[in-house]
């Protein structure tokens, strides 16, 4: 139904369980290298338990051929970050959308990332005192609220 792609994870862990996650919502999973892992990492694969196999997924050397890739098409794509301005609540999510994310450490890049994709960098507003969230648990907020969008229309 939706398309999650990661930019350069580097903890298996998240990895393993947003697998889980596009499973159980019947969405796609693009991951970019490099990776901060093997992909036959047993904590990748312990997170994500025996649902890996279900999971429709591909993988990219670089953003470059992630973005120029036609498995996420026709797809409009949202740039996760802390950066923006724009609340992702306030998107209108539409089936087949793709939702971009960057590493753990760093988030995405953003002179090759974001600054090009400017128009469409979304932010996850919170009233508490963090940086951040999980980006595990990110994924699972932001495919949560793209259900509820489509189940409510």
């Amino acid at each position: 139904m939706f398309n999650i792609a990661l930019i350069e994870p580097d903890i298996p862990q998240n990895t393993g369980n947003i697998g889980r996650l596009c499973v159980g919502f019947s969405s796609k999973l693009h991951l970019v290298e490099p990776f901060g892992f093997e992909l036959s990492d047993r904590t990748l694969k312990r997170a994500g338990l025996d649902y890996w196999q279900k999971l429709e997924w591909y993988r990219y050397q670089n953003f470059k051929e992630f973005y120029g890739s036609d498995k996420t098409e026709p797809s409009r794509r949202f740039y996760l970050t802390t950066k923006a301005e724009k609340n992702f609540y306030d998107v209108d999510i539409k089936p087949g959308d793709t939702f971009v994310f960057g590493k753990e450490t760093r988030g995405l890049d953003e002179e090759t990332v974001l600054k090009p994709n400017w128009e469409n960098a979304v932010t996850i507003k919170f009233p508490g005192e963090v940086r951040s969230f999980n980006l595990a648990n990110t994924v699972a907020m932001v495919l949560a609220e793209a259900q509820r969008q489509q189940q409510s229309k």
